[in-house]
C-alpha cells in the first residue's frame, strides 16, 4: 500500500534509537531498544502503551530533552547531534507537559509574551497582539490578565498550548497534556489539540485519550517494554489489534 504522505519528506525521522538508564538501585533499564519511526508533515501520530513503555522517554529523545545512546534523530532535515543543532531544532519544535509549567508571577499573556520576546525577539506590542490572538484561538481571551493560580487546570493548559504556539512551531509534542485534569476539564483541552490538528499541526501526542486518537490521529503507535510494538491507523489498531499486547492493553483501558 503507499503511503499517502511517500512523495514528500519526513518532518521527523527516528532511526534505531537506543536508551539505557540507571536507576537509584543501579540496575540498568533499557528504556528504548532500537526504535525507528517516520512522521511525514501534518500528520498527527498518537503513542500510547503502559507506563514505563518508553513513550515519553521518546517524545523527549525528540527535541533532546533526553539525550539518547545510539541510534539517529532529523527533524526537518537537521541531525539531533551539535549543541547547534538541537537549539535549531528546539526552536522549531514545541512541547505541552503534564504539568503545566506556568510562570506563578506573571499573567496569562505575559506567560505566552515572554518567550516569544527572548527567543523570537518581538518586540512587546507585536509579542502581545499575536498572545492575544492565541489565547482567543485556544478559547480564553477574557483571560489575559488572570495569573495561573486563579485559572483551573484546563485553562491553565491551553495557556500552556498557546505559549508553544507562540513561537511558530512546525511540530508539536504533547505529553500526556490531559492526565493532570479532571474529567470535564479535559475535553476543553483536546479541543484545542483537534482544531491544531485539523490545521494540518504536525503533532505527536503521548495520551490515552482514545476518543482524540480516534478523530485527530492518522496513525497510532502502541508501544512496549521500549519498543514499538504495533502501529496503523486508530480503526484498524483499536477494532482488530494484532498482538496479544495490545488486546491486554486496550481491554485494561477500555474497562475505565
Amino acid at each position: 500500500m503507499e503511503h499517502p504522505h511517500q512523495h514528500t519528506k519526513p518532518i521527523i525521522q527516528v532511526e534505531n534509537i537506543f536508551k539505557r538508564f540507571k536507576t537509584p538501585q543501579g540496575n540498568i533499564v533499557n528504556a528504548l531498544k532500537g526504535v525507528s519511526l517516520t512522521v511525514y508533515p501534518g500528520e498527527v501520530i498518537t503513542v500510547i502503551g503502559p507506563s514505563g513503555s518508553g513513550k515519553s522517554t521518546l517524545l523527549r529523545c525528540l527535541n533532546r530533552l533526553e539525550t539518547f545512546d545510539s541510534g539517529m534523530i532529523v527533524v526537518d532535515g537537521i541531525p539531533l547531534d551539535t549543541a547547534h543543532n538541537i537549539n535549531k531544532v528546539r526552536a522549531e519544535i514545541g512541547m505541552v507537559f503534564q504539568s503545566f509549567n506556568l510562570f506563578p508571577h506573571c499573567t496569562a499573556l505575559e506567560n505566552v509574551c515572554l518567550a516569544q520576546r527572548i527567543v523570537r525577539r518581538r518586540n512587546p506590542r507585536e509579542a502581545e497582539r499575536i498572545g492575544l490572538e492565541l489565547l482567543d484561538k485556544v478559547g480564553i481571551p477574557e483571560k489575559a490578565q488572570v495569573y495561573p493560580g486563579q485559572l483551573s487546570g484546563g485553562q491553565q493548559q491551553r495557556v500552556a498550548i498557546a505559549r508553544a504556539l507562540a513561537m511558530n512551531p512546525k511540530i508539536m509534542l504533547f505529553d500526556e497534556p490531559t492526565s493532570a485534569l479532571d474529567p470535564e476539564m479535559i475535553k476543553e483541552v483536546l479541543d484545542v489539540m483537534l482544531d491544531l490538528a485539523r490545521e494540518g499541526m504536525t503533532m505527536v501526542v503521548v495520551s490515552h485519550e482514545m476518543g482524540f486518537a480516534r478523530a485527530a490521529a492518522s496513525r497510532s503507535i502502541f508501544m512496549d517494554g521500549g519498543e514499538i510494538v504495533e502501529e496503523g491507523t486508530p480503526e484498524v489498531m483499536f477494532e482488530n489489534p494484532k498482538t496479544e499486547r495490545m488486546k491486554l492493553f486496550l481491554s485494561k483501558i477500555l474497562k475505565h
